[in-house]
């Protein structure tokens, strides 16, 4: 992979708040080659980028997407059909890696298909991690049948046919059913697995207050992933559903938003880490009904508004690891980079940068592979005109204030001439 060599640069390292100035660094093999206050030398016709005493940083990280998420409306993206669900998948990727997202984890749908297209450069987007399909419980937030349809003992007990499955989501019964189905996602590739822990907004029949799961089946899927060296992330909204999951070994909750201040403690004393996800949440209050979100989940996602910023307030006061996630769905995928406005309203600048690099990185055990400027780590690499540390809403404005854009080495956002 050809080289790259940046100079006059503002370094904002992913975790430190006092920046390093007039830096010059090299890039080359898709790695972080060299990082020097003086006057670094690279092979002939390497690009040189004058920073101009601009920002640069490592790329952005989004925790929680959904790359077919093709419509606010979840029960009808199935019948959408495959090739409808990728063209959406290459729109709000390529949308990501335009606003300077070069890392997106996909927490329930994603597959291996998708991450080989995105690894042959058959199409344009971040670095690609998946979680498969969802593991949840017949009647839980991924079983996106109505109400009136007849219930097919045969398939969700798992003693004859197929498991029951959609889109996102797979049912798993039991410890040996929830066994089974982590193992299948694993040996697909999965970075780590997903399970609905609480009711959510989007599915028909279960209420947002619901624990989902009972503790032997989360335990079971926590030790399953603890052997192939992954982890657990769990779709929870309310107080409790947060304090079991993080009680029975869950690494990375989803949301979290109707959380308190006692179990904002818990999380934060257990080391656990929380992905708020505000963008979604606002867009559907002002969105949903235009965009043909059903009239349940309208109701469902008013009645969460209520405590999503407070929700955030709890979390910051306790200390909790906080990571940078979106959730966004059908064609709010656009309101990606509003996620740093919304969180503007608790966390500060240096608070939310750390979210969305170092923090994540963490989450994602990939601490020195991405999200910081070092040494050895991946080229994922924004030259921001100004100073993000100051003013957060330079990333806000969908790339706008990125002059270039590097993934794994790739310049991918040239500067103007």
């Amino acid at each position: 992979m050809s080289s790259l060599l940046f100079k006059n640069a503002r370094v904002f390292d992913g975790t430190n708040a006092d920046c390093a100035e007039g830096m010059w660094l090299r890039a080359a093999d898709g790695l972080i080659q060299e990082i020097s206050a003086t006057p670094l030398i690279a092979p002939e016709d390497t690009p040189i980028i004058d920073c101009a005493g601009g920002t640069l940083m490592p790329g952005l990280i989004d925790c929680h997407v959904h790359a077919f998420a093709s419509d606010v409306a979840v029960a009808k993206i199935d019948a959408m059909g495959e090739a409808y669900r990728t063209a959406h998948a290459v729109r709000m990727l390529g949308h990501a890696l335009s606003c300077g997202f070069t890392t997106v984890r996909d927490i329930g749908g994603g597959n291996h298909s998708l991450w080989r297209a995105l690894a042959d450069g058959l199409l344009q987007g971040p670095r690609y991690l998946y979680s498969g399909k969802i593991l949840s419980m017949t009647g839980g937030h991924g079983d996106m049948r109505p109400i009136e349809e007849r219930p097919r003992y045969e398939s969700v007990c798992g003693c004859a046919g197929s498991p029951l499955a959609n889109t996102f989501a797979v049912i798993a019964d039991g410890v040996d059913a929830c066994i089974r189905a982590t193992r299948e996602e694993l040996r697909q590739g999965a970075h780590c697995i997903k399970i609905m822990g609480s009711g959510g907004v989007a599915s028909p029949t279960d209420p947002i207050w619901m624990n989902q799961y009972r503790e032997d089946e989360i335990r079971a899927i926590v030790n399953e992933c603890a052997e192939r060296r992954s982890y657990v992330s769990a779709h929870c909204h309310p107080a409790s559903a947060v304090r079991r999951c993080v009680e029975f070994g869950v690494r990375s909750i989803e949301h979290g938003t109707l959380i308190d201040d006692d179990t904002a403690r818990f999380v934060a004393e257990r080391g656990a880490y929380i992905v708020p996800t505000m963008s979604i949440i606002f867009a559907l209050v002002e969105q949903g009904r235009s965009l043909g979100f059903p009239p349940q989940s309208q109701a469902k996602v008013e009645q969460v508004f209520q405590q999503a910023i407070t929700g955030l307030d709890a979390m910051h006061r306790a200390g909790v690891k906080v990571c940078f996630g979106t959730d966004l769905l059908g064609r709010t995928y656009t309101d990606q980079c509003r996620e740093f406005t919304l969180r503007a309203q608790v966390f500060s600048p240096i608070e939310i940068l750390r979210q969305a690099t170092s923090m994540a990185a963490e989450m994602l055990m990939m601490q020195g592979q991405i999200g910081c400027i070092a040494t050895g780590a991946q080229a994922d690499l924004l030259l921001v005109d100004g100073d993000p540390l100051k003013d957060i809403g330079l990333l806000a404005d969908d790339g706008r204030h990125l002059k270039a854009i590097v993934r794994a080495g790739e310049l991918v956002k040239r500067p103007a001439a």
